[in-house]
């Protein structure tokens, strides 16, 4: 885990070490947690760079009330990534998580090399 100065504490799980690379973080289906990733998905990347899972505010391990809005789900990713002193990250976002990596890219595009969008859309629905 990692505290962060809003109170909350994130349950992540960083895998692999590569240095060159940028670190992947993915972001999560509705419903669904930092144990949700396949090994078979994240272990080939991770061969070569860190990959990071997490649970978002309110979600499994991680304390505080989960937000009510992909903009706010987006905010306290970008506080995670930020306690865990990422100044670039690549995004893997995979359905509600895709989402919520555009709205990252929209609230800080300077903290954002790549996305990948996974059953995305550009918008929720009504």
């Amino acid at each position: 885990t990692v505290s962060a100065g809003n109170g909350i504490v994130y349950a992540y799980r960083s895998l692999g070490s590569g240095t060159d690379a940028l670190p992947l973080v993915l972001l999560q289906h509705f419903r669904g947690n930092l144990d949700n990733w396949d090994p078979a998905l994240i272990d080939a990347p991770a061969q070569e760079r860190r990959v990071i899972t997490f649970d978002n505010t309110g979600v499994g391990a991680t304390s505080g009330r989960t937000p009510n809005t992909v903009a706010a789900m987006a905010d306290d990713a970008i506080t995670f990534i930020d306690v865990l002193g990422l100044d670039k990250v690549d995004l893997l976002g995979f359905s509600l998580g895709s989402f919520v990596a555009q709205e990252i890219a929209l609230h800080r595009p300077d903290l954002v090399n790549r996305i990948v969008l996974a059953s995305a859309a550009p918008r929720g629905a009504a």
